[in-house]
């Protein structure tokens, strides 16, 4: 696994949860209705930049992608948690929700690619 390219992927990932995170601390439309929406996104679209940063087969492209999205979930929610904003409790689901998401952006970065002949 080229773990550049995941590092890339989980930090753009990362910058998107908290922005969103931060911004869900000011404005409580944001923390009452796009939390759990939004964190997916950001997880599904950080495996969906993986892929594109490193093309690989269907086991790589899912696994990375679970990586990226999980991994920038957890510290997003960390923080939301810290800020008294989730409870704790979120940080378990919302990571393995975000995983998950992470897999289906593996899944659609896979399919999407350019293809090399």
């Amino acid at each position: 696994m080229d773990r550049k390219a995941l590092l890339k992927a989980t930090i753009a990932g990362t910058i998107g949860q908290l922005a969103m995170v931060i911004a869900g601390h000011f404005i409580p439309v944001i923390k009452d209705q796009i939390f759990a929406i939004g964190g997916m996104i950001i997880s599904l679209l950080a495996a969906v930049w993986f892929v594109r940063l490193a093309p690989a087969g269907w086991v790589y492209s899912l696994l990375g992608g679970a990586i990226a999205g999980g991994v920038c979930a957890l510290i997003g929610i960390l923080v939301s948690a810290a800020l008294g904003d989730v409870p704790l409790v979120v940080v378990a689901f919302g990571t393995c929700a975000s995983a998950v998401a992470g897999v289906a952006g593996g899944a659609l970065g896979h399919l999407i690619r350019p293809r090399t002949t």
